[in-house]
């Protein structure tokens, strides 16, 4: 392993991620109450000994290159490094990443320099743990020059991933990119042996589905990306790929979520607080890193908590949560009913009020707080509601927005005393 080398898409604007992405990068998202989006490929990286790592992206990526040199620092005795390579003009190209081949593309004499053994291809907004050193083998074991990770989707989501057909051994024969038509994802529904063979539980009317997940022969790479103008991976590159070389089906049915919108990452939070989550956040033999940052435990004086993630550093007196995510450095005072949310925390310790009057960092007393994201370093001001009585599904605001019925407040807002949302 400590010859491949991997390359995490960091994402475009982010557009559906906003607020959240208004003034950071997709992979900088805080997510699961104290980690941020980028750790997840990160440290499945880093789990399988792979630790020469580059992260591509171009929108506002200070916070995102500040949380990668804060957290991930290598002694002086590795060869392990995480690189943010961020867009940028030159003498050749004067162009921002036009899709995700063309980011790789652009930086593709970097992640060859050394000579890898095999370059993988990570997405930066996903949420699984994957053994990829089995990802990896599998490649190799196939004697592939492109091996795609896949998950069975029932019939009636295909239209929203790259859908294939393979053969008896796994290699694939066509690849479409989010098919629309009926009679095309018919054609494209898998046999339940194929399934099989890649580890699936068989089920009628299941699809191979791409995850974003690439391993690929640094050779073939670089002669699918040079002298092209495919932007896209899965609009381009592996279409491109099926017809003329050996392109693999790596089967993939563990956890995995993609969050690129505010509904899906709100859920994806939630399912981390049942009692036994699909995600393993516990395992002393795959814990996902982030920035250390050496807060005190937890305060909870006089609480009700139910199905719920409390994070270090966070004082909770007299409120009731439930299947909620608190965050770090999180403030909820008396009174307060916190439900199906997601309580980002703070990005500091707050005494006082910062004007007199204001509201202080966190949430304040009797707020009810329900179905809703709380970005960083908000305050919530006493007496708040923020429960979406009119069931509006789609609102953009400055100080709060409501997507897929789910309210967003922006980091650092604040939202005065009394105020109905």
């Amino acid at each position: 392993m400590e010859n491949v080398v991997t390359a995490i898409l960091g994402g475009g604007q982010g557009a559906r991620l906003a607020p959240l992405t208004r003034y950071r990068a997709k992979p900088a998202v805080p997510v699961a109450g104290k980690f941020r989006l980028i750790d997840i490929p990160i440290s499945n990286s880093l789990h399988a000994r792979i630790d020469r790592i580059y992260v591509m992206t171009q929108f506002n990526s200070a916070s995102l290159h500040r949380h990668i040199s804060q957290s991930y620092r290598f002694d002086v005795f590795s060869r392990g490094f995480v690189n943010i390579l961020a867009a940028e003009q030159s003498i050749s190209n004067r162009d921002w990443y036009q899709g995700t081949a063309d980011a790789v593309r652009q930086n593709l004499a970097r992640l060859i320099y050394k000579r890898p053994s095999e370059v993988l291809v990570l997405s930066g907004d996903q949420l699984y743990l994957m053994d990829l050193r089995k990802f990896v083998e599998w490649h190799r074991a196939s004697v592939a020059d492109l091996t795609v990770a896949v998950k069975a989707v029932p019939r009636e989501e295909a239209s929203a991933f790259g859908v294939m057909k393979i053969d008896s051994q796994g290699q694939i024969i066509e690849f479409v990119e989010k098919p629309q038509d009926a009679a095309q994802i018919d054609e494209l529904v898998v046999p339940p042996k194929a399934l099989e063979r890649l580890g699936f539980d068989p089920e009628p009317g299941q699809c191979l589905a791409s995850m974003g997940m690439y391993v690929f022969r640094p050779a073939v790479l670089q002669a699918l990306l040079e002298g092209t103008e495919a932007t896209d991976f899965g609009h381009g590159v592996i279409p491109a790929a099926v017809p003329d070389l050996r392109v693999f089906a790596f089967g993939y049915s563990g956890y995995w979520r993609d969050i690129g919108t505010i509904a899906a990452f709100h859920e994806a939070n939630l399912e981390l607080t049942q009692p036994v989550p699909p995600l393993d956040l516990y395992s002393p033999k795959t814990p996902f890193y982030t920035h250390p940052r050496f807060l005190p435990g937890t305060k909870i004086d006089d609480c009700s908590v139910h199905h719920s993630v409390i994070c270090e550093g966070s004082v909770v007196s007299g409120a009731s949560i439930s299947n909620s995510v608190i965050g770090i450095r999180s403030m909820i005072r008396e009174g307060s009913v916190i439900d199906r949310s997601v309580i980002m925390g703070a990005n500091r310790f707050e005494w006082e009020p910062s004007q007199p009057g204001a509201p202080m960092l966190g949430i304040g007393r009797n707020c009810t707080i329900r179905n809703a994201i709380i970005d960083l370093d908000a305050s919530i001001g006493d007496g708040v509601q923020l429960i979406n009585e009119a069931g509006l599904d789609e609102v953009i605001e400055e100080s709060f927005s409501i997507r897929g019925g789910v309210i967003v407040i922006p980091g650092g807002s604040t939202i005065p005393d009394g105020t109905v949302i």
